[in-house]
Order: C-alpha cells, then structure tokens, then sequence
C-alpha cells in the first residue's frame, strides 16, 4: 500500500468523498441545533487544542495503538460490512470515550466518522490520513460552535 502522500489523498475517491461529506454534515448538525455549546468564546489555545491536538492524540491511540493492535489479533482483520472487526470495535471504544464528556445524542454522532478514520488507516497502514480528516472534521464543527456563539 502506497505511503499517505497528499498527492495519493488527493486521488483516493473514499477519501474526498469523506471530505466532501464534511461540510453538510456540519450544516446538518447545525440546522438540527444538536450543539451542545452556545454563545461561548473560545481562546486561540482551546481551538488549537480542539482543532489540532486531541485529534492528532486521538487518532494515535484508537487508531495507531488501539486500532493497530486489533489488526493483529486473529480475525480481527476480517472485513464484516466492508470493514475490519479491528475497525468496528475501535470504532465503539471511540465513541464510548466521546460520551464520557459530551451528551450521548452528540457523542453517538462520531461512530460513523470514527469508522471512516478506521477504514483510512486499513487502507494505508497510517495514521496521517485519519489524523488530516479528523482535524477537518473537527475545525468545521468548531466553526460551527465560533458562529453560534
């Protein structure tokens, strides 16, 4: 499998639709008013930290360590839906770990980008695809809180 080069991203079809998706799922959360936050001022330091670095050290342990080790196991890299049990179960530890500090309805909502990061890292044995897309994600959503606000 080709390493994660931005070139490679830039051709890779479930990638850009994953980046495509991006925008209307964020307009969808917020035509819906399912953030949890409103009228809150965030410092340059929080958005870096909500943006950049809980993203880049989430994606290391779900899918780096937690993911990593799972593909491992014996079955576990069986594909069941289109995707590695290793992804699946990554993917409910993930959105459980959400629900310790978000509302239940909002942390249930990153089970499917969890799956689409996981699917990333099976497809290029990396994390970089998954931390790139989980950034995104996150600088949109953030955005969204920004304008609310």
């Amino acid at each position: 499998m080709p390493r994660p080069r931005i070139q490679v991203l830039s051709k890779d079809r479930f990638f850009l639709a994953a980046v495509a998706a991006g925008p209307i799922i964020w307009f969808l959360v917020y035509a819906t008013s399912l953030l949890p936050i409103t009228g809150r001022d965030f410092s340059a330091s929080q958005l870096l930290l909500l943006v950049l670095i809980y993203p880049v050290l989430e994606e290391l342990a779900f899918r780096g360590l937690i993911q990593g080790y799972l593909s491992g196991v014996k079955g576990m890299s069986i594909r069941r839906v289109k995707l590695t049990g290793a992804n699946w179960v990554t993917s409910l530890l993930f959105t459980a770990a959400h629900i310790i500090y978000t509302p239940i309805l909002l942390a249930s909502l990153v089970f499917v980008p969890s799956l689409i990061f996981g699917e990333l890292r099976d497809r290029y044995h990396s994390t970089i695809p998954s931390m790139i897309l989980h950034c995104y994600y996150n600088l949109g959503f953030f955005m969204m809180l920004i304008h609310k606000a």
